[in-house]
């Protein structure tokens, strides 16, 4: 038995000490900065930035069904459909596409391209007079709704992270609401971070097909009176230090955020701050075929414009064909083109964003938090201490020690995780304390009562905890379940509380059980046989 219990007890020395390194690492620059490198505080405790986005996933849709208009007026047009037009004619309907005008001896042949596998998404309702309807199915919206949250989440996420943002809660808030929950602990500038998420860097590159206008009346008038399908008006200035105008543009962009491969800041010619571009084979490649047949000495020459956050930036002729890199200019300042590049950088988000609340948490508010729960947790801890001496006697020593493993395993396991202590999470701790002197009362009791039913010491410990194990169990695993449940559709602190908690039990069943029993088999070794127990 002496040697299993040597065995066991460095097993526990050496579980003290990986989790004591847990808790501050390799020191530097004392104690206690060790531990604040190691244990990050939460928003609550740290102070920051409390931001509720909403993602507005029908732009998403539209901008889908855009592109899928122009690869339809194409594929009609390889398939030797000509004279059909293809548009959206009722903006509060983004999925539905009209396939109007197929000469009638043309409709077979449009059929097979509508029917075809490239379209697949879409339900296909042709009429008798031959015009076509192409809707979006709902799975097919859902799950590019899903797909806009979360890369609108992940592009956030990476924004925020090459801001050097420590511990950032990026994640999905409400049921089924398209929001975004960002807490940003720590922030000293909340007013440039909003501004960053806030911009859609929804950059896009669009052929001019009218304008400037000064007005939106003389736009309309000048087309008249109704705008193209496939066009749309676009406010702007066009170029630094011009009034703002209105620009005619093709609503399909030809080069859009996503088709960005990398973005730099940099400065023209002039010194000015811009930002230089690469994009991709596949976007460089369109982007050159379209630059290359609307070039100045071409036979149909066009112009171009830049469209930032649904507002031109610049507009500009094409003086010879652009393939995967280009420069973007403008009025910017050298933090604007930073923040501008890192945003190309990181992706476009996929839709528009607005804020649905924003709450600024003081650090002195979390100082105050700091304090009065490590207050609450220190008392609520000597209280129990104190009780377990005093009514367990000699055993409560045992209780005792075993709950202060308990509590630097769990701080050990935040530090080795990078977990975020919050207040709720310091209520988790104390929470754990708590079953901690649960599983322990019932040992206790339980070796209690093997004593007066007549055994010896050592048979009443190995009785006690032979029978309790049971409940032990039972209790923990009711709790940790729970704990799940709240991590898993929690956000925040919530998380936070359900982490601590969670952690805590694993660490109370190796504490209570393992530790409490080598504590005991070390005392009854020394005692001789038959020798009282203090409990």
């Amino acid at each position: 038995m002496g040697k299993n219990l040597a065995g066991k007890s460095a097993f526990i020395v050496a579980v003290l000490v990986i989790f004591c390194f847990g808790i501050v690492g390799i020191p530097h620059g004392g104690l206690t900065q060790s531990i604040k490198d190691r244990i990050h505080l939460g928003l609550d405790l740290k102070g920051g930035t409390h931001l509720v986005l909403e993602v507005h996933v029908a732009e998403a849709v539209a901008s889908a069904t855009d592109r899928d208009v122009a690869r339809l007026e194409a594929d009609l047009q390889k398939a030797g459909v000509t004279g059909a037009t293809v548009g959206k004619t009722d903006p509060s309907r983004p999925q539905t596409i009209i396939v109007s005008g197929i000469p009638a001896a043309k409709l077979s042949d449009a059929r097979g391209v509508l029917q075809g596998s490239d379209y697949g998404n879409y339900d296909v309702v042709t009429t008798a007079d031959g015009n076509s309807t192409l809707t979006m199915k709902l799975g097919a919206v859902r799950d590019l709704e899903t797909r806009t949250l979360d890369t609108s989440i992940e592009t956030i996420r990476e924004r925020i992270d090459k801001l050097g943002v420590s511990e950032p809660v990026i994640q999905k808030y409400g049921l089924g609401e398209n929001q975004i929950l960002v807490e940003l602990p720590g922030v000293d500038d909340p007013a440039r971070v909003e501004e960053i998420i806030q911009s859609t860097a929804k950059l896009s590159i669009h052929a001019v097909t009218g304008g400037p206008y000064e007005t939106d009346q003389s736009a309309l008038a000048a087309n008249n009176g109704i705008i193209p399908p496939d066009s749309m008006l676009v406010h702007g200035t066009g170029s630094a230090g011009a009034p703002d105008q209105i620009w005619l543009l093709k609503r399909v962009s030809e080069v859009e955020g996503t088709d960005f491969r990398d973005a730099q800041p940099g400065q023209d010619q002039n010194g000015r701050p811009n930002i230089r571009f690469n994009l991709t084979t596949e976007a460089g490649n369109r982007f050159y075929n379209y630059t290359q047949a609307h070039t100045a000495s071409s036979a149909t020459p066009g112009s171009m414009a830049i469209v930032l956050d649904n507002k031109v930036r610049e507009v500009a002729g094409i003086q010879s064909a652009i393939r995967d890199s280009g420069e973007i200019t403008g009025a910017f300042t050298q933090q604007q083109a930073n923040d501008l590049s890192l945003m190309l950088r990181t992706g476009a988000l996929p839709a528009s964003i607005s804020y649905l609340e924003t709450r600024t948490v003081g650090p002195s508010l979390g100082a105050a938090s700091i304090h009065q729960g490590i207050v609450a947790a220190i008392a609520g801890m000597l209280a129990v201490m104190i009780f377990m001496l005093i009514y367990y006697r000699g055993a409560g020593i045992n209780a005792d020690l075993a709950l202060i493993l308990n509590l630097v395993i769990l701080l050990g396991f935040m530090g080795y995780t990078g977990s975020t202590l919050t207040l709720p999470g310091i209520a988790g701790v104390i929470l754990t304390i708590g079953m901690g002197v649960d599983s322990n009362v019932l040992i206790f009791e339980r070796i209690r009562e093997e004593l007066r039913a007549g055994k010896t010491a050592a048979a009443a410990v190995q009785q006690g905890f032979a029978h309790a194990w049971v409940t032990i169990i039972d209790t923990h695993v009711t709790t940790i379940v729970s704990a799940m449940i709240l991590f898993l559709f929690g956000s925040g602190p919530v998380r936070g509380f359900a982490i601590t908690l969670a952690f805590g039990l694993f660490a109370n069943l190796f504490t209570a059980v393992l530790v409490s029993r080598v504590i005991f088999d070390a005392i009854l070794q020394k005692k001789e046989r038959g020798a009282a127990l203090s409990i």
